[in-house]
């Protein structure tokens, strides 16, 4: 029996080696091979945060034959073509030399008798001759953009183009990257983008010309079959046999992410002391709620305390009575009443959040003018966290506020503060 670390068969957050689920049904992997063979098209693959997107496409396109770029980087309009000039090692300089030149030559016969070296045997001759140029001019550099420099060179490489996350550049810059990127596209040089489900035609929207030149791959949230997967093959390699039922809850609270479910399985494995492949036949047969809070403090308290705290002000924000007693301002008071629908990867409509909110509170209920100032507040907060993906999204015209990050949904669940 091979004898593997439970850290290199539960890999949350990486790319599994011996728990990697192809979802061959889907034809996920097909689709996303076709991509590469001349299929002319702009590719985008769109799923919820931590669904498989960026595992997937490794998995096809791996990091060292192509180039990949973290949209979470490209702050300016040049950052992106500045990161691709220093992953092909490319120049952004070109130099050329003009030059006037004149040449002149002498020339000349030898002659001589057999014996004479320079002959072949009986009377002969050869002909010599020297040539002289002189060359005077002056060498030209032109400067090239970073945009310029880095096109031309890709065309000549021919390598994919995979920038994860581009629904986190800015709309003012997408527009520009996909008009740049449209030439590489005709000529069939594989270029994806990687986002999140309700940013899906943000590419479309900043560059009409692409309209039946996208092909577009959704990753369809993971259904409990498909997760089951992982922990059934990778407690197998570690001879450890985990009660079904056990592995149908972990599955029920993954929130439809393979991410999350690797990252329950390695906690279970830490709660159980296995290391590595057991010698043994060990089994699991007992499951405590401790695990998903302990989960939940790891992977979502942080982000939650940040946007309970708000943006700096100058004073004290006004505190509101909850109805068990304790008392929070607007922002915390806003995530105690996302925490009371426990919505999960949602899309939740303001009327519905604002009624949570009424539930949560005692008295003095906020202005709906005040809620959606909280929640354009929290957005911000959301995107300028180190997190590449935003937890949280207020699409101001539809007054809707996205969940994009199972880890901060699955909090909200299990996190202790609640209302």
């Amino acid at each position: 029996m091979k004898i593997l670390k439970s850290s290199r068969i539960f890999v949350p957050g990486g790319m599994p080696q011996y728990t990697y689920v192809a979802r061959t049904e889907k034809n996920l992997e097909e689709r996303l091979r076709a991509v590469g063979d001349n299929l002319c098209k702009l590719a985008t693959i769109t799923g919820a945060t931590k669904s498989g997107k960026t595992v997937l496409t490794n998995k096809i396109f791996p990091r060292e034959n192509a180039i990949w770029i973290d949209g979470g980087t490209i702050g300016d309009k040049d950052d992106l073509w500045l990161y691709i000039l220093n992953e092909i090692g490319g120049f952004s300089e070109s130099e050329s030399f003009d030059s006037d030149s004149s040449a002149s030559s002498v020339s000349g016969r030898i002659e001589g008798e057999a014996g004479v070296p320079l002959l072949v045997k009986g009377k002969g001759s050869a002909s010599t001759g020297l040539t002289t140029t002189h060359s005077k001019g002056r060498t030209r550099k032109t400067a090239l953009s970073p945009r310029t420099a880095a096109i031309s060179q890709l065309r000549s490489l021919d390598l994919p183009v995979i920038i994860d996350d581009f629904h986190y550049i800015d709309r003012s810059f997408q527009g520009s990257i996909v008009r740049a990127l449209k030439p590489l596209i005709f000529e069939g040089v594989p270029i994806i983008l990687i986002a999140i489900p309700h940013r899906r035609y943000d590419a479309i929207k900043v560059e009409r010309e692409l309209t039946g030149r996208l092909e577009s791959i959704s990753i369809p949230t993971w259904d409990r079959e498909e997760l089951l997967k992982i922990p059934v093959e990778g407690f197998a390699l570690l001879n450890v046999d985990v009660k079904n039922s056990i592995c149908q809850r972990l599955a029920d609270e993954a929130y439809g992410s393979p991410h999350l479910m690797q990252e329950f399985c390695r906690e279970l494995c830490k709660i159980k002391s296995i290391e590595k492949t057991q010698k043994a036949k060990a089994k699991i047969s007992a499951l405590s709620d401790n695990l998903f809070k302990k989960v939940a403090e790891g992977t979502g308290k942080v982000v939650f305390d940040r946007l309970a705290k708000g943006p700096r002000q100058r004073s004290d924000r006004m505190q509101r009575t909850l109805k068990n007693g304790k008392t929070a301002d607007i922002y915390k008071v806003t995530l105690l009443a996302l925490a009371n629908l426990a919505p999960g990867l949602d899309t939740i409509e303001y009327e519905v959040l604002r009624g949570s909110i009424r539930e949560v509170l005692e008295d003095n209920i906020p202005q709906a003018h005040e809620v959606t100032r909280v929640l354009e507040k929290m957005t911000e907060i959301a995107i300028d966290d180190e997190a590449s993906t935003p937890v949280l999204d207020w699409e101001k015209e539809e007054q809707k506020l996205h969940i994009t990050d199972p880890f901060f949904a699955f909090y909200l669940k299990w996190g202790e503060d609640k209302a």
